[in-house]
């Protein structure tokens, strides 16, 4: 066993995949992350044609459907990664030599390689599921080109954080729904227009995610890394991270209403908000790299929290699920 986990230590200190997915997309981080996401939109597909009515949605094998649309998510947020790598190649040579593209652990064109390769895992996962599901991939890859060509308009969009924060945005409510449809056009039981309020939960969540992220301490501030802190100033951007925590709040309560889960919901929000506020209040009064660093950690935390009770915990507390 020991010479084992010795080979195993060594072989990940020195396989260049291993480095690359380590430092730039680590696989436990990302995938807890993604398990929720993926889990609560299949769970709150499902609640929702519960509330609606639905008795096939007992027969419906939901752990099946949940792991495909999982394994579907994983590789989308993989390839937006595989597309930062190339939009921001140049920027990384010049201002972040120490990523493993610039250095030369792996490069762009094994990237892309891997990329392509993991769309056709998508195809493979989404015929057999539902063929319906294939111009649904078909959207998330044209909107991740536009993605990686900024829109076309990339000087534009780089003098206006806010679109841009925006315009890439867009691309969290798509995966939602990606992640949904798994569950129900197989299913046949379309999950209605409380739906439209989980898409608008999981833009809020991508906005909390990223400009967390980009909140830094004067410290932590690097040159040619443009973070919030450095564009708009401390307050406004802990003011626009909060206003993004609050956005997601309310969407929250408008998407927990349908599945009868507004207590539950409540409960967790009222958590959530208390704590975001405590972390903005200390980052302002004391912005350090440890409070800079509870914004990326409250945000994901809280991701998580507000997914689960969305699409999970119902299904847990009986007094909470339709």
């Amino acid at each position: 066993m020991y010479k084992f986990l010795k080979r195993w230590w060594n072989y990940g200190r020195t396989n260049r995949w291993w480095i690359y997915f380590q430092e730039r997309f680590p696989p436990l981080k990302n995938g807890l992350l993604i398990a929720i996401f993926a889990a609560s939109a299949v769970g709150y597909s499902a609640l929702l044609s519960m509330a609606a009515g639905s008795t096939r949605t007992d027969l419906i094998p939901l752990p099946g459907f949940i792991l495909i649309a999982f394994i579907s998510l994983f590789i989308s947020f993989f390839q937006l990664r595989v597309s930062d790598e190339f939009k921001d190649y140049a920027d990384d040579m010049k201002y972040r030599p120490y990523r493993p593209v610039p250095r030369g652990v792996v490069s762009l064109d094994d990237l892309g390689f891997v990329a392509i390769a993991t769309a056709a895992v998508q195809v493979g996962l989404a015929v057999p599921l539902d063929l319906r599901l294939v111009p649904l991939l078909g959207l998330l890859w044209f909107y991740m080109v536009l993605m990686r060509q900024e829109f076309f308009i990339p000087h534009w969009l780089k003098a206006h954080p806010w679109f841009y924060l925006i315009s890439h945005m867009v691309i969290m409510p798509l995966l939602a729904f990606y992640a949904s449809a798994c569950y129900w056009l197989p299913a046949q039981v379309f999950p209605g227009k409380g739906l439209g309020w989980f898409l608008v939960v999981s833009f809020f969540n991508g906005m909390v995610i990223e400009l967390g992220r980009k909140i830094r301490a004067p410290e932590q501030e690097e040159t040619g890394v443009e973070t919030y802190t450095a564009l708009w100033g401390r307050p406004r951007a802990v003011a626009s991270w909060l206003a993004a925590v609050a956005g997601m709040a309310i969407a929250t309560l408008f998407a927990a209403r349908p599945i009868a889960a507004l207590p539950l919901v409540a409960i967790v929000l009222l958590v959530l908000l208390t704590a975001a506020m405590v972390v903005a209040w200390r980052f302002l009064s004391h912005p350090v790299a440890a409070w800079a660093r509870g914004f990326e950690l409250l945000s994901g935390l809280g991701t998580l929290l507000v997914y689960a009770s969305l699409g999970l915990l119902p299904f847990i507390l009986p007094s909470a699920t339709p």
